[in-house]
């Protein structure tokens, strides 16, 4: 069941993922070239099927055209998860990004009633002053986790923030959100835990605080979108109070987790290519648009997502039979050098850049990629002004995990006081 080319075994937590950058990037490379619909084995879960398998799809072309062909490649059966997870579980932590049309028509645009352009206009002042505290509490000591005392902080706060959620239950947030994405990680399930129940407890605490909050928003309705959400109504149909629960575990994950690996490995880009710093600083708001997306395409937060054949089809020249399981490699695909020169390289100024950091084209592109980029737009012009020379001093700790690119720690240094 390994690739019968290349060798590498993507199912493999502690070998190709826990591998050096470098080797995984080279891996992917191999795959591309020589075997770019590879099929792997199931990896490690609790629900994995010793004698099923995946086929990893690592060509930016492919991805494209399975993103764009929801109807044969379909979201329902399972996106975060190769193993198939109970039914109960994809319901739960899949929300929209777990189903198909028409339920993912439906649940988007109830959803979307909340994110209003008006609604996130106002967010922008928000986003400014939080970047802004959150670098005045860390400038006159000279060196921070850059992870939990910097690039955690600004989702965090800005999802909670637009969901009515109150300061006291941050930490709580904080911690479910990485026992839900870090649940194959030590540091957030310790050896000896049953990950099953850590996970559910986890994601169960999420849910009963957006129940409850939910359930007050409709008695007194305010101005956040947890009220905008309760209170929608299109064409009869609202959402009910496991909708809601499960859509803020989604916007807890993907707009928290996805925001805070990106500005934590961007640090680490600049620290390991102190030319494209120079380039970023010499021109901060000219040269902030492209290195954003160039961060998000060097560190694409995301690995992958998976899909699932509804029929016999085709992929890349490979031949699929209809319950067959692919997972998207937008990692693999961000470094496709058919559409990306010298794919390898850091660029902030790379221009086109044809990337799938916030997923490929399609019903499933990414509903917070707007915000995402803002936030990190903020949060970087802010360090380049007031601590220009934040660097990296020890390699990042990264999470144990093939579909988030974390960093759980990363200490930083930089001269105390900064420029004021």
């Amino acid at each position: 069941m390994a690739p019968h080319v290349t060798g590498f075994d993507l199912s493999d937590l502690d070998g190709f993922w826990a591998a050096p950058i470098a080797e995984r990037a080279a891996g992917f490379a191999a795959l591309r070239e020589r075997d770019p619909v590879s099929f792997h084995p199931e990896p490690e879960s609790p629900w994995r099927d010793p004698d099923g398998g995946f086929y990893a799809v690592t060509r930016l072309d492919d991805v494209h055209e399975a993103s764009r062909n929801p109807h044969v490649f379909c979201s329902g059966k399972g996106s975060t998860s190769i193993p198939d997870m109970p039914a109960e579980f994809v319901e739960f932590f899949g929300s929209m990004i777990g189903m198909d049309d028409p339920r993912h028509a439906r649940m988007r645009r109830i959803v979307s009633r909340g994110f209003t352009p008006r609604r996130l206009a106002q967010l922008t002042d928000d986003v400014a002053v939080t970047a802004r505290r959150i670098v005045d509490d860390v400038i006159d000591r000279g060196e921070c986790d850059a992870v939990t005392e910097i690039a955690a902080r600004l989702p965090m706060k800005i999802v909670c923030d637009l969901m009515g959620v109150p300061q006291s239950q941050y930490d709580f947030v904080f911690d479910a959100s990485n026992v839900v994405l870090g649940a194959g990680d030590p540091e957030y399930v310790p050896e000896g835990t049953d990950v099953v129940t850590a996970i559910l407890t986890a994601a169960g605490g999420l849910a009963q605080l957006m129940r409850e909050l939910g359930e007050e928003r409709a008695r007194n309705p305010t101005d956040d979108v947890t009220s905008a959400l309760v209170n929608a109504e299109i064409d009869g149909e609202r959402l009910t109070p496991d909708e809601l629960a499960s859509f803020f575990i989604l916007l807890v994950v993907a707009g928290n987790e996805t925001t805070r690996n990106a500005i934590s490995w961007g640090l680490q880009l600049l620290t390991e290519n102190p030319d494209q710093r120079a380039l970023w600083l010499a021109d901060v708001d000219g040269v902030t648009p492209t290195a954003i997306d160039e961060i998000v395409r060097v560190a694409s937060p995301v690995i992958f997502m998976r899909r699932t054949c509804t029929q016999d089809t085709e992929l890349g020249g490979t031949p699929l039979r209809a319950g067959d399981k692919l997972a998207l490699f937008y990692w693999a695909a961000n470094r496709d050098p058919a559409h990306l020169p010298d794919p390898d390289r850091f660029d902030v100024l790379r221009t086109p850049n044809h990337h799938v950091g916030f997923g490929g084209p399609g019903p499933h592109f990414c509903l917070g990629a707007h915000l995402a980029r803002r936030e990190m737009s903020v949060m970087f012009r802010e360090l380049l002004t007031r601590v220009p020379d934040i660097h990296a001093t020890a390699p990042p700790h990264r999470l144990r995990s093939m579909f988030i690119n974390g960093v759980k720690h990363l200490p930083v240094a930089f001269t105390p006081g900064g420029t004021r």
